[in-house]
């Protein structure tokens, strides 16, 4: 599995030839989006931010889209979205939290959090997760003490803080204090597989943003 993060709340997974996009962003984003062709987009709130499908499509290649709760599998990954709110840029909206699952690894992808309102109800069904994918300042998300805190509450063995890489040093100063980590910098990519995990208990790993 190889993981890659393309700016704002956009990621990037592949494992072999099969490849998603999480909150892609739009041709009419706040930020210049990666394009690249994907076989499903996961989107978690409806954004110029976060909704570029256009530029996960390449050629002949149209993704299968997810942008709501609910339970799906394509391609053998299981995805389970779960309904939340959230505030956006200061306004509130509908937002939805992914859990997915390929290759034996467990992801939840918490999308773009900021008022982060999400049941006791539904939190407790969300199942024991390998990664947690959470934003950390930037427009809307949380704080990086905060955002800490709502990544170790998944009890997750690595984490990986988006919007922050590079831009706000002392989000990611606060997080890290926070997670108990001198990780500094960045890679371009990880590389993971469940064998890779295995002993891990909340480690942080830093994306550098890649267009």
């Amino acid at each position: 599995m190889i993981i890659t993060y393309h700016g704002l709340s956009a990621v990037r997974i592949q494992q072999g030839d099969f490849t998603i996009a999480l909150n892609p962003i739009s041709k009419e984003g706040s930020e210049k989006a990666s394009t690249f062709g994907s076989d499903l987009v996961i989107v978690s709130t409806d954004n110029p931010d976060t909704n570029g499908v256009e530029n996960a499509t390449r050629g002949d290649k149209v993704p299968f889209v997810i942008d709501g709760p609910g339970e799906y599998e394509v391609k053998e990954v299981m995805i389970k979205g779960f309904p939340s709110r959230t505030s956006y840029g200061g306004v509130e909206k509908l937002h939805t939290v992914y859990r997915l699952v390929m290759d034996d690894i467990s992801i939840l992808f918490l999308g773009v959090v900021g008022d982060f309102v999400m049941s006791p109800e539904i939190k407790g069904e969300i199942d024991t997760v390998d990664i947690v994918i959470v934003p950390a300042g930037g427009n809307g998300a949380l704080g990086g003490k905060d955002a800490c805190k709502l990544a170790m509450s998944f009890e997750p063995k690595i984490i990986i803080p988006i919007l922050t890489t590079g831009s706000d040093k002392k989000i990611v100063t606060e997080f890290m204090r926070e997670a108990g980590s001198d990780a500094t910098g960045g890679e371009e990519k990880l590389v993971l597989k469940r064998k890779d995990i295995a002993d891990k208990n909340g480690e942080v790993m830093l994306l550098k943003a890649v267009n």
